[in-house]
């Protein structure tokens, strides 16, 4: 199975980023957007997963998780990750005890390696999607400025979830397959 570990939302948060979303959407000509069940925060990508995979997963994440408090976060302001001619990746930041998550990060990442999942080579940028490929019909810091900022609720992160990744009906759906509670 095609997977990740991340944070999910409470529905609350979901409802606070879909008011948000369709603000910038009112400004695109086009552009796919996340659905609400999709938001999430990535710790780490795995590809693909065999069953046996799985079941080390499993174990290394519950090790992992009781040595770490749940935490906050507060979602912040959006930014772009550029592409050619569109916006490859429309984001909201985070906020709140960046530490903490960084950390949880970081030890997921070396964690995982010797199962065969390859360390990120990129530095690890915290970020919730809420659309790709975009293109609006001005530049995106004239439609930033022209939206209000957003106060977030904080978000409490007190479990993390394997995710499964899905491709049904043309719509990409992620499944929670299993959850590990910090301590």
């Amino acid at each position: 199975m095609r997977a990740f570990i991340g944070i999910d939302f409470e529905d609350n948060i979901k409802d606070e980023i879909c008011s948000l979303q369709q603000q910038y959407r009112e400004h695109a000509i086009r552009g796919r957007w996340k659905h609400r069940d999709n938001f999430h925060i990535t710790l780490k990508f795995l590809r693909e997963v065999s069953p046996k995979q799985k079941a080390m997963i499993d174990g290394i994440m519950a090790s992992i998780c009781k040595n770490h408090k749940p935490f906050e976060l507060k979602l912040a302001e959006t930014g772009i990750f550029g592409g050619r001619g569109s916006i490859r990746v429309l984001w909201l930041g985070l906020g709140g005890d960046r530490d903490a998550l960084f950390s949880l990060q970081n030890e997921i990442d070396l964690a995982l390696e010797p199962v065969g999942f390859q360390r990120e080579s990129r530095k690890y940028s915290p970020h919730v999607t809420i659309g790709q490929d975009i293109l609006f019909e001005k530049d995106f810091e004239t439609v930033k400025q022209s939206i209000p900022i957003k106060q977030f609720k904080p978000l409490q992160a007190k479990s993390l979830y394997l995710f499964k990744s899905e491709q049904i009906q043309n719509k990409r759906v992620y499944t929670k397959v299993s959850q590990y509670d910090l301590r």
